[in-house]
């Protein structure tokens, strides 16, 4: 690799990393990728993994054999610890990398609004090891529930409740009520499935909030014809383990609550406050440059890019983040070459979310549309988007074997979870 080439530094392997790297193939440029895990993973499944549908390499693939071949391409596994802009260098558990351009690919953590409360006491679910800590949870109160004789702790492990309407919160609910109405009489005949119950709350007032009305009611019909207790217009209050409580005056006793309400931009120390807003999310431009800086970038859910059509950014989503990466490495370019740039207009080509076996909802354009076409159309997109044939493969499979024997084959508590050994470290963020 000739160094004398203008660096690149991306920080994270998510969408928007890769699409970037990707698009700098063959160009005259040095890109360094830097992520504290060596794998890409696909988020948008990330909730099959927490309820036994999938195996966590089924959805992740190493960042490395991504680029193979791509000789302008290295890749270092570590932690960008901080941004040191006046020297176009950042700190890492390896060291300090210096930078021609640097692009912030961090993606989004869990928010959990400042409660230490809930953080401490609730799952959240953004990385695999956080999924593979949910399965064990799901499974273990499971086990739990068997022989517990106390009536309230019973009921506590029975009870799941997800906070958050949003796809994965509908999606979770979903795969959690058909694991009570396929899989526990099998699994668990000692227990009846008539006291386990599925609680989805969510603070506004309908489900799956950025799409359609249609997709709403559709939704919201499908969640209660699976069993799910859908609670709108309903904040949480407080939770202590056992009890949540619900501005609705409601409470809810359970061991099993999800999070899944709302995402936090990852910024690196080193971006000034002033550059951060809603959301934890930085400024940038119509380049996707960072607001004061000539060569620092952020694309994807860390960065708020403000237009007439979307004032407060453009959406926490997976196409979002690949055409800014797409886009910017055109501009990236164009800014070496010393050429006009082009200003990032984004082409929304839809969204959709399943609710459970030939359920699911779609929206594309004015077109919106339910049912198993709806479930099919997501399967298909969702398995092309995968990354790796390998894993498109085994995926299919498991989602066929699923389909025809009612089953969720992954069932495994391979390291067991513990609430009270958990820490920032085991969370992975």
């Amino acid at each position: 690799m000739d160094h004398k080439f203008p660096k690149v530094v991306i920080v994270g392997g998510g969408f928007g990393g890769i699409e970037l790297a990707k698009k700098l193939r063959g160009r005259e440029v040095h890109v360094l990728m830097l992520d504290r895990h060596n794998y890409h993973t696909f988020q948008p499944l990330l909730y099959q993994v927490a309820t036994g549908g999938l195996e966590p390499d089924s959805i992740a693939f190493p960042l490395r054999k991504i680029f193979k071949g791509q000789k302008n391409f290295t890749f270092r596994n570590t932690e960008v610890k901080q941004i040191f802009p006046e020297r176009n260098v950042v700190d890492t558990s390896i060291g300090e990398i210096g930078y021609d351009y640097l692009v912030l690919a961090t993606g989004s953590d869990t928010n959990f609004f400042g409660s230490k409360e809930l953080e401490h006491y609730t799952m959240p679910m953004k990385t695999i090891p956080e999924a593979l800590n949910l399965r064990s949870m799901i499974l273990q109160n499971l086990e739990e529930a068997l022989i517990e004789t106390d009536p309230e702790k019973k009921a506590g492990l029975l009870n799941f409740v997800i906070v958050g309407a949003g796809p994965t919160g509908v999606e979770l609910a979903g795969a959690i009520s058909e694991l009570k109405r396929h899989i526990l009489h099998k699994d668990y005949p000692e227990l009846d499935p008539n006291n386990m119950h599925v609680y989805l709350v969510e603070g506004s007032d309908v489900v799956l909030g950025p799409m359609s009305e249609k997709s709403h009611r559709n939704a919201y019909q499908f969640l209660l014809d699976m069993g799910v207790n859908v609670l709108t217009g309903v904040r949480v209050l407080n939770y202590d383990g056992l009890h949540l409580n619900l501005s609705s005056g409601q409470s809810i006793i359970s061991e099993n609550v999800i999070w899944s309400a709302g995402v936090l931009g990852e910024v690196i120390p080193g971006i000034p406050k002033d550059s951060v807003v809603r959301g934890n999310r930085i400024r940038v431009d119509e380049i996707n440059r960072v607001i004061g800086f000539d060569n620092i970038f952020a694309i994807g859910d860390v960065a708020s890019m403000s237009t007439d059509e979307y004032p407060n950014g453009h959406p926490g989503v997976a196409p979002v983040a690949q055409q800014q990466g797409r886009h910017l490495a055109k501009n990236i370019i164009h800014l070496i070459n010393k050429e006009p740039t082009e200003p990032f207009k984004y082409f929304d080509k839809g969204s959709m979310a399943t609710v459970g076996r030939n359920k699911a909802v779609v929206d594309i354009g004015k077109l919106h549309f339910s049912g198993f076409f709806a479930w099919f159309v997501w399967m298909f997109v969702h398995l092309m988007t995968l990354v790796g044939f390998r894993n498109k493969v085994v995926t299919f499979v498991n989602w066929v074997w699923s389909y025809f024997s009612y089953d969720r084959g992954i069932r495994l508590i391979i390291r067991p979870f513990n609430r009270q050994s958990m820490t920032e470290d085991t969370r992975q963020k």
